[in-house]
C-alpha cells in the first residue's frame, strides 16, 4: 500500500500572462480594422516573424488613430498593475512603446520568436478571422515552455503534478476580437497557421524602459 507523504511543494518561476476583454471593443475594432487595412493597401510588408501575411511598420501610434492609442493605454494600465520593484513595491515606469499591426490570411503564421529590448509585450485582437468560433481554423497564439523542451522530449506522456499540460510543450490562447494579452517579452511565442478564409488582424506591441 502506497504511503501518502506530507510533502512541502512550491511552484517556482511562474510566468505571468494576463488577459483583458476590452470594454467597447466593437467600436475600437471597427476603427482599427479600417485603419490597418487602409495602411496595408498603401505600404509594403515588413519582414519580421511573419511567415506570409502583412506586418506593418512599428509606428502604428502615428497612423492608427485614437483607437490604437486607447488600446495601448489599457496595456500600460495592465503593465502598471503587474510591475513592481525587487522589494515588491509598485512602480510605474514611463514606458516607451513600439507597436505594429499584423494581418494574416489563409496559410499565414508567425514563427517562434521573442521580443528583445523590452520588458512587457502583448497582442490585441481586432479580427480573429473566425478562429474563436471554429477551432479547426487554427491561428492560435502559442507560448512555448520557458523551462525548455526537456521534460516533453524525455517523457512526453508525463507532467508534474499540479502543473499545466505544458511541461516541455506549449500553451495556447485562441484569438477573440477585443482580447488584449500581456506577457514577458522574453517568452518564446508564435502564431499557428491560420486556415480560414477571412482575415486575422492583430496589433502587437512592446513596452520598454525609457532610455
Amino acid at each position: 500500500m502506497a504511503v501518502r507523504l506530507n510533502l512541502a511543494v512550491q511552484g517556482l518561476f511562474a510566468t505571468p500572462v494576463a488577459a483583458l476583454e476590452v470594454p467597447g471593443a466593437e467600436r475600437i475594432n471597427a476603427a482599427l480594422g479600417e485603419a490597418i487595412l487602409r495602411r496595408r493597401a498603401e505600404a509594403p510588408s515588413v519582414q519580421a516573424s511573419n511567415a506570409g501575411g502583412w506586418h506593418s511598420d512599428r509606428d502604428i501610434l502615428a497612423w492608427g488613430g485614437p483607437a490604437v492609442a486607447e488600446v495601448i493605454e489599457l496595456a500600460r494600465g495592465m503593465a502598471a498593475q503587474l510591475t513592481a520593484d525587487r522589494a515588491g513595491a509598485p512602480v510605474r515606469p514611463a514606458w516607451r512603446v513600439s507597436a505594429w499591426a499584423n494581418v494574416n490570411a489563409s496559410g499565414h503564421a508567425n514563427v517562434a520568436h521573442y521580443h528583445g529590448g523590452a520588458f512587457w509585450s502583448g497582442t490585441y485582437y481586432v479580427d480573429d478571422g473566425g478562429c474563436a468560433a471554429d477551432p479547426s481554423l487554427g491561428g492560435e497564439f502559442e507560448m512555448l515552455d520557458p523551462r525548455g523542451p526537456g521534460p516533453g522530449m524525455y517523457a512526453p506522456g508525463l507532467k508534474f503534478t499540479g502543473d499545466g499540460a505544458s511541461a516541455g510543450g506549449a500553451e495556447t490562447i485562441r484569438p477573440k476580437p477585443g482580447l488584449l494579452i500581456l506577457f514577458p517579452s522574453w517568452l518564446l511565442h508564435q502564431v499557428r497557421p491560420y486556415r480560414g478564409t477571412g482575415t486575422r488582424i492583430s496589433v502587437a506591441f512592446n513596452l520598454s524602459l525609457p532610455q
